[in-house]
């Protein structure tokens, strides 16, 4: 009796846990529109050249959009908003153009590899190449200049210049 009252007890927490599984989709980075604005500075997005980023957020529908991998990085990496990030995307620059990246090279910005400080000009301030191989990485930034980084090294005192 004591293991059916138990059994019977757990049994709605098991099929929540399953339903919200089951439910649960992949994100994947949303098309950037040519009106679209930056979450950050405002800024029309496709307007400027390099890569762009995207962050979902947890139990948010809007998809803040960024006319630059710095300006996500620099939204990103706020404690407010750290908590709350469910996904990160960036354009994959082997494979798309720096002038217009297109919005099939989008990949999972904690995978990617970054170039800071190159020759490279984008929207605001120093540009953060991003790339899915650590390789392409190292050749752009001996091509153009910048030093590599993983996701994880990537910080607000590095974006301040520090």
């Amino acid at each position: 009796m004591k293991k059916l009252f138990c059994l019977l007890f757990l049994l709605p927490l098991l099929a929540a846990c399953s339903d919200s599984a089951i439910d649960a989709k992949p994100l994947s980075a949303e098309a950037i529109h040519e009106h679209d604005r930056c979450h950050l500075c405002g800024m029309m997005i496709t307007k400027y050249p390099g890569p762009k980023g995207q962050v979902h957020l947890k139990g948010q529908s809007i998809v803040p959009k960024f006319c630059s991998t710095r300006d996500m990085f620099n939204f990103a990496l706020q404690a407010e908003n750290k908590r709350q990030i469910e996904a990160l995307f960036v354009h994959d620059l082997a494979v798309t153009d720096w002038a217009a990246p297109t919005d099939n090279a989008f990949i999972d910005a904690t995978q990617a590899w970054y170039v800071y400080g190159t020759s490279k000009k984008a929207v605001m301030g120093p540009a953060v190449a991003s790339f899915k191989r650590q390789d392409d990485a190292v050749k752009f930034a001996t091509e153009f200049g910048g030093a590599v980084f993983s996701y994880e090294q990537i910080d607000i005192a590095l974006l301040a210049g520090e």
